[in-house]
């Protein structure tokens, strides 16, 4: 997609201006920056998918500075939760300025510490089949451990939505043998071929698997 589709695209999914402040005080951190956010077309559907599941209960894995839990957040009903998990303090921090000011801290719990552990402990906690929708934006090579748990937290019929399953094309492209790329290529064949869940890929962002829970 060339800057001029991109920018006739976004001119079609208005950005807030609470977004449009957080991914550019984002786009000011050290390191990866703003190249780690979801893009706001992603927080459009992001949102759009809680309201079509008509979710009450969310599963985020990846936080980051919170522009996809606000997302989702704001499009959660008065009673809705979503459980945010992320290992860095640092991120929750700025995440938790815009969740209060966008109205919607009431409604994320955030959970420090190995996301695949605060997984675990919820399982154990007897929260199967329990949540409605999962966001998975987080340690690629972790993906399958996270969708495993993220299987059993989800009720039949719930919707599993994957980040980065394209990284930047890499995945397809032989010559690329990094570690992040194999465990993509890895997860997304994993997932094509997964009888429990009907998928669809699709190039949004940087590539996003929709993954819903068969019965």
């Amino acid at each position: 997609m060339d800057d001029q589709l991109m920018s006739y695209l976004l001119g079609h999914n208005n950005e807030e201006e609470i977004f449009a402040r957080l991914r550019e005080e984002t786009g000011k951190l050290p390191g990866a920056g703003a190249s780690m956010q979801v893009s706001p077309e992603q927080g459009k559907l992001l949102a759009f998918l809680v309201r079509i599941c008509q979710a009450k209960l969310v599963i985020e894995v990846g936080v980051y500075t919170g522009y996809s839990s606000l997302s989702m957040a704001r499009a959660l009903p008065a009673n809705g939760r979503l459980v945010a998990c992320e290992w860095d303090p640092r991120w929750v921090k700025i995440a938790s300025r815009y969740w209060e000011e966008g109205g919607v801290r009431d409604k994320v719990d955030a959970r420090l510490g190995p996301a695949l552990e605060t997984l675990e402990g919820m399982i154990a906690a007897g929260e199967t089949d329990t949540y409605d929708m999962a966001f998975l934006d987080a340690d690629k090579r972790s993906y399958l451990a996270y969708f495993e748990c993220l299987l059993k937290l989800i009720r039949p019929g719930g919707l599993i939505v994957v980040d980065n399953v394209l990284w930047h094309g890499k995945v397809a492209d032989s010559g690329v043998k990094d570690k992040k790329t194999e465990a993509l290529r890895q997860f997304n064949a994993f997932v094509a071929k997964d009888a429990r869940v009907s998928t669809v890929m699709l190039p949004v962002g940087d590539g996003m698997t929709l993954c819903q829970r068969l019965s």
